[in-house]
């Protein structure tokens, strides 16, 4: 007789809450259910900032923001997803400033590769250079911003690992250390954390490392140092604190969609026609915008259509979601 041994995020048939009442619930609610709520560490914090290489640097004029508007610089580093830091959007910025050293730190370059290494990011910087890039960032919980990221191509950091023939998938990998991260003392979500992309996607003109914003470098509560920027992927796909990109044979299976793959997919394209099971996808709260500037409504691909729909040419965009 086969006994199947649940995994620990399942919730036994007795605790499912009822369908009306669980459609009014947001994804931070989700996760305190689950049991990721965690307590704020003790120690007072201050802002850091990780000491990369390369700044000041330029905006890159192809990918300069024409006709968007920057959300402010203390609204993109108080407002974040990130939840080794704690669940509330202000959680990252005290907490990850407490201590959290990301400098000096290495990222490991491995799996289906002629070049596996292990390099210091700043020299890694000094290596690849910096530009700026004015991206449209769309988070899943439908709320967005502009933000002018620094950093460079990720199609630079791949060609560094020379790909083998066989390799078609991106698998990242960000850092583990619950003695600093208080969100992951909580078994409730499988860390590390993990995502993942198509070789194609990775290698696109618009995939982007970022390890600084507003010509400044990263600070810690939004990925610093190395932070995975996909502006046509909705926000959770952006990664962050990496510390490990291996190349793969097969489909890695990201974090969210591990937990919950019926609403987080591998692809996690920004598209207005298909909603999440429990909020619509169909506008989006700009950040920043003020108490009257309403919703606008969510472009397909998050505004990149153009440059990015040949990727998916093939692809039914509703199954894989």
């Amino acid at each position: 007789m086969l006994i199947r041994t649940p995994s620990s995020w399942e919730l036994p048939e007795s605790a499912v809450t009822p369908e009306a009442l669980y459609r009014q619930r947001s994804r931070r609610d989700f996760l305190r259910t689950l049991g990721l709520g965690a307590a704020a560490l003790t120690l007072g914090s201050r802002s850091v900032l990780a000491a990369t290489a390369g700044f000041p640097d330029q905006q890159n004029p192809a990918y300069n923001g024409t006709g968007l508007k920057p959300t402010p610089y203390n609204l993109v580093t108080s407002y974040n997803n990130f939840y080794e830091f704690g669940l509330n959007k202000d959680d990252p910025k005290d907490n990850a400033n407490r201590g959290w050293n990301t400098d000096a730190w290495t990222l490991e370059l491995a799996g289906l590769v002629r070049s596996p290494q292990k390099i210091d990011v700043n020299a890694l910087v000094r290596q690849l250079g910096l530009e700026q890039r004015v991206y449209r960032h769309r988070c899943v919980e439908a709320w967005s911003m502009v933000v002018p990221w620094d950093g460079f191509p990720l199609a630079k950091l791949i060609a560094l690992a020379d790909p083998l023939p066989t390799a078609k998938y991106v698998k990242f990998t960000t850092f583990y250390d619950p003695s600093a991260a208080v969100g992951q003392r909580s078994n409730s979500l499988d860390w590390p954390y993990v995502e993942g992309l198509r070789l194609d996607e990775a290698m696109h003109p618009l995939a982007f490392i970022a390890t600084g914003i507003y010509g400044k470098p990263l600070p810690n509560q939004n990925g610093a140092p190395l932070r995975l920027v996909v502006p046509w992927k909705y926000g959770f796909k952006g990664i962050k604190s990496i510390v490990k990109i291996e190349l793969t044979k097969r489909e890695p299976r990201n974090t969210w969609n591990v937990m919950a793959p019926s609403e987080y997919g591998f692809y996690a394209n920004v598209n207005p026609t298909v909603d999440h099971p429990r909020w619509s996808q169909a506008s989006e709260r700009i950040i920043g915008g003020g108490i009257f500037s309403g919703r606008q409504p969510t472009l397909m691909f998050n505004g990149y259509e153009k440059e990015v729909a040949p990727l998916y040419k093939d692809l039914n965009l509703r199954v894989n979601f």
